[in-house]
């Protein structure tokens, strides 16, 4: 598969799990809407709050990780999951916001953009692993 390829797939999955560093060394997960933003080119955003223990968990250690699972099967077969690696970076930047914002983050962020405390996390991937039925890979990034 591509990038392309995974890119395509990401399209029809809304959530990811976020997991991170959490402060005791424990792994912490959590959910993340792609808001649509899926013209993967190995960056993925969410945004989140200021005080999210996700960003103190970024700010001690950017290494996360991501992972997708499609809802459905061609033909009845078992979906497609997707694993990223990356390094997380924490973007305050209401220009960077602008770029990447729908209008279904209002119902969470009610002011948009200029709403206080908004946290926007960028994900670059450094490694893609997936697996669609029986065939599994990597995909360069």
């Amino acid at each position: 598969m591509t990038l392309a390829d995974v890119s395509k797939t990401m399209g029809d999955i809304d959530f990811a799990m976020l997991s991170t560093r959490a402060a005791s060394g424990d792994i912490s997960s959590r959910p993340m809407s792609n808001n649509g933003d899926v013209e993967y080119d190995g960056d993925s955003y969410f945004f989140t709050w200021e005080e999210a223990h996700t960003v103190g968990d970024i700010e001690r250690d950017p290494k996360v990780g991501l992972s997708f699972s499609g809802s459905k099967g061609l033909l009845g077969k078992v979906p497609m999951f997707i694993a990223v690696e990356g390094k997380a970076e924490l973007i305050r930047d209401k220009t960077a916001f602008q770029q990447h914002w729908t209008k279904d983050l209002d119902v969470w962020f009610k002011d948009g953009i200029d709403t206080p405390g908004v946290v926007m996390i960028k994900v670059h991937a450094t490694r893609i692993h997936y697996w669609n039925g029986m065939e599994d890979g990597e995909v360069a990034v």
